[in-house]
């Protein structure tokens, strides 16, 4: 027995739900890719980037995931030899750090705890000592989907600044462009990654690189530089350098339609949105908590992420998330890295609303109490009632 029939819902963190617009948008014939439409649609895809990263600076598409982001912002920056600096905060700066280190870049991490945000005093401790200027970039994510924390990027720079220390700044924004304010310019980030997969609501496949004046100078040096993720090559005259041969065409036009319908809510609106979400999730799992067997993974709610929450379960989370799949038809995400076999993530970001939240909260509850896991009564309630008042009519 089951009440899983229709529609399923994806409650992961990434790939997210794709609006029906955006499928739609993609649902058309291939065109031409040397002149016309497809040429305005780079264009305006380049420059409304430009806007979700907060940059005055350049942006480039390529067709690849996330990864290809980070392998594209180091080869565009470094050489073999130079030094980077990875925050660690959870998994996935981490794997940024291991890529430059197969590329011939020697890396450091600054020890960090995946329960806590990057330590700022032992960040400018560390660039402190650094008196001969090893350490040519710093590598950090905003918000980590493997351990769900939130680093504030402005106290990355503010501690990068009080040490005096002239490194790159590089953040990786995959899990968090387009679900939380990012500044660049404003922040002092050198170079940002994201793609196309989570907040920005466009199947996976694309990534992006922004790029400020300091990487572009950098760019001129780097002994890393690749035919395929070069920024000279793709700043070629010709349509198709953009994306180093044949454009992913129906990718382009997702993207396109996923940009305008976050102008059209409104990037503050966007954010708002993801905000309340999230707090309503944060409301579910706190009162979930009293049982003592879930409990956040983050430990200070000034680190939660406003993208991802991740649970951590004291007993094996898989007949949750089965139960969730197979009985009710919601998708929730396992744990990985440390947290394998340990956790639960429930995504907040890219194309959702309240009945998605707080269907997958309900359901969740329902499999607790269906698995006989001890929980505290009435999260899904909790969070019912925060939108109730923080949503007002």
């Amino acid at each position: 027995m089951s009440v899983r029939s229709g529609r399923e819902f994806l409650a992961i963190p990434g790939p997210t739900n794709v609006p029906d617009e955006v499928l739609n948008a993609m649902h058309r014939p291939a065109i031409e890719i040397y002149s016309g439409g497809l040429v305005e649609i780079t264009a305006t895809c380049l420059n409304d980037l430009r806007r979700v990263f907060g940059t005055a600076g350049r942006t480039y598409i390529y067709a690849a995931n996330g990864h290809g982001a980070w392998e594209a912002a180091v080869s565009n920056t470094l050489s073999q030899g130079d030094k980077v600096l990875v925050l660690e905060s959870g998994r996935f700066a981490i794997g940024w750090g291991e890529m430059a280190s197969m590329m011939g870049v020697e890396v450091e991490i600054l020890p960090g705890d995946s329960r806590r945000a990057v330590d700022m005093a032992a960040l400018e401790a560390r660039l402190r000592q650094d008196a001969d200027a090893e350490i040519t970039a710093v590598m950090v994510v905003q918000v980590d989907t493997a351990s769900s924390v939130f680093n504030d990027i402005p106290a990355v720079r503010k501690a990068m600044d009080a040490a005096g220390h002239g490194a790159l700044l590089m953040v990786d924004t995959i899990a968090s462009l387009g679900t939380m304010p990012f500044d660049m310019d404003d922040w002092g980030v050198d170079v940002a990654v994201a793609g196309s997969q989570k907040g920005l609501m466009t199947p996976p496949g694309l990534s992006f690189v922004a790029a400020g004046d300091k990487a572009v100078a950098a760019h001129q040096g780097a002994g890393l530089r690749t035919r395929y993720w070069d920024w000279t090559h793709r700043e070629g005259k010709e349509h198709y350098h953009k994306y180093c041969g044949t454009p992913p065409e129906h990718l382009l036009f997702g993207l396109r339609k996923a940009l305008d319908m976050i102008f059209e809510e409104g990037l503050e609106n966007v954010f708002q949105r993801h905000r309340l979400l999230a707090e309503a999730t944060r409301r579910a799992v706190s009162v979930w908590s009293k049982g003592q067997t879930l409990s956040f993974n983050i430990i200070d709610p000034a680190e939660r992420a406003d993208s991802v929450t991740n649970v951590r379960m004291s007993c094996p989370p898989q007949p949750l998330l089965d139960y969730c799949k197979e009985k009710c038809g919601v998708v929730v995400g396992g744990g990985i890295a440390d947290l394998a076999g340990k956790a639960i993530r429930i995504a907040h970001m890219g194309h959702v609303n309240a009945p998605m939240i707080l269907g997958t909260l309900t359901v969740i509850e329902v499999g607790l109490i269906a698995l006989g896991i001890p929980h505290g009564k009435g999260g899904a309630q909790a969070a019912v009632d925060y939108l109730g008042e923080a949503v007002p009519a």
